[in-house]
């Protein structure tokens, strides 16, 4: 793929300790935007990713697009001379992502007092289940329990089933979007507060928490407790999910004011939309399972592309449930560069996903996909002074 203009983190070295997702996902964004992201591997394993779910070969699709820009680089952590080597890049760097549970980068004497001796303006983000601090800092934490004691899980699915999961790992992915934009804030500080470094300390469970909109308040002001609610969002009416006379499932979203009225009187009901004490969210809200059952019974009637053309007309919000084949389809996919298309290794083409945000001037992008493990060893050692001969001891120590 061609490469981007200069984009907003060149010149930024990331050294990346991550495994699986919330780490390696923070250091990917910061990689498509530019940052040299060197990502640390165990020899003869390195992350358990490359091994996940459906796989090119022998490798991981998944793998490809996680480690998209980053280099790899193999060290053995649990060798002196490998210790040594991360300090020297650590020297060298403008941050360290590490999604290891607390206390393991201390044993490996490569802890926060340590790795800022040797580097006073390192940022450090440091991504776990319960953070560094507390009385479960030690306990090991994945996304899904950060999602249940977030409060995420205890609000999603219905009312009369147990909680549910969203269909991927969306603690892990939340966190990993904290992890970066905490450490830009570091660097935006470093920049313009004298060059000192600092800790990004981003919990798992913290991360999803931060996303529960009124949750807290709610309870503490009116002791209200939020319940699994299905499709509905309790007190923003009408928005939900439906399904129409072919079996498909839309959602429509008519709940701003201007737009029910507009929605009511396209579907045949004026009186709805003319009836002042629906004129506001509050109203509306009130009259809820009425407003749903008008809407449900409606869409129920006809097929997909006429609730969706109806909706089109009435500029009222509105979609399938896009699975990923139509996304393959969609325009709006398309014209916006979301699905971008990728050289196997070995030969033949895939599909990634495109770069998010959209930048105007540096937009970010994909110079290649994820490497063979311990593909970049050698030069960034040489980078660092090692000769050929003394990276070629180090492989004979097992060390890198």
């Amino acid at each position: 793929m061609a490469s981007a203009p200069d984009k907003p983190l060149s010149g930024v070295r990331v050294i990346e300790f991550g495994t699986l997702i919330a780490g390696p996902f923070c250091s990917r964004i910061l990689a498509e935007f530019g940052a040299e992201v060197i990502k640390i591997e165990s020899p003869g394993e390195g992350d358990p990713l490359r091994k996940w779910r459906k796989m090119h070969g022998d490798t991981s699709l998944w793998w490809f697009v996680q480690s998209r820009n980053k280099k790899s680089v193999t060290v053995n952590l649990k060798h002196p001379e490998g210790i040594e080597v991360i300090r020297r890049l650590v020297g060298e760097a403008d941050m360290v992502v590490e999604n290891f549970r607390p206390g393991v980068m201390e044993k490996l004497g490569l802890g926060w007092e340590s790795l800022s001796s040797l580097n006073p303006g390192l940022v450090m983000v440091r991504l776990s289940g319960f953070g560094q601090t507390g009385p479960m800092a030690r306990q090991p934490g994945f996304g899904a329990v950060g999602e249940a004691m977030g409060g995420l899980r205890y609000v999603t699915g219905f009312s009369d089933r147990p909680p549910v999961k969203t269909g991927i790992s969306i603690g892990d992915s939340i966190a990993a979007l904290w992890g970066a934009i905490g450490g830009l804030m570091a660097l935006r500080h470093r920049e313009v507060n004298g060059g000192a470094g600092q800790v990004v300390d981003v919990a798992l469970y913290e991360a999803v928490f931060a996303m529960m909109e009124s949750l807290v308040p709610e309870f503490d002001v009116f002791g209200f407790i939020r319940e699994r609610t299905g499709n509905v969002m309790p007190g923003i009416t009408p928005s939900n999910t439906y399904t129409s006379r072919d079996g498909k499932h839309v959602t429509i979203g008519a709940n701003g004011d201007a737009i029910f009225r507009r929605f009511m009187s396209a579907i045949g009901r004026p009186d709805l939309a003319e009836d002042p004490a629906l004129a506001d969210n509050a109203g509306r809200d009130g009259r809820a399972a009425e407003i749903y059952g008008v809407i449900a019974d409606w869409v129920a009637a006809h097929d997909e592309a006429t609730v969706l053309n109806t909706a089109a007309r009435a500029e009222t919000p509105a979609s399938r449930i896009y699975s990923v084949a139509d996304m393959f389809q969609d325009p709006q996919f398309l014209a916006r560069g979301m699905l971008e298309q990728a050289s196997l290794p070995g030969g033949g083409k895939f599909r990634i996903p495109g770069v998010v945000p959209k930048l105007s001037e540096t937009p970010g992008s994909t110079e290649w996909i994820g490497p063979a493990l311990g593909e970049h060893t050698d030069a960034v050692l040489a980078e660092l002074g090692y000769s050929s001969g003394e990276v070629e001891r180090l492989r004979s120590l097992r060390a890198v």
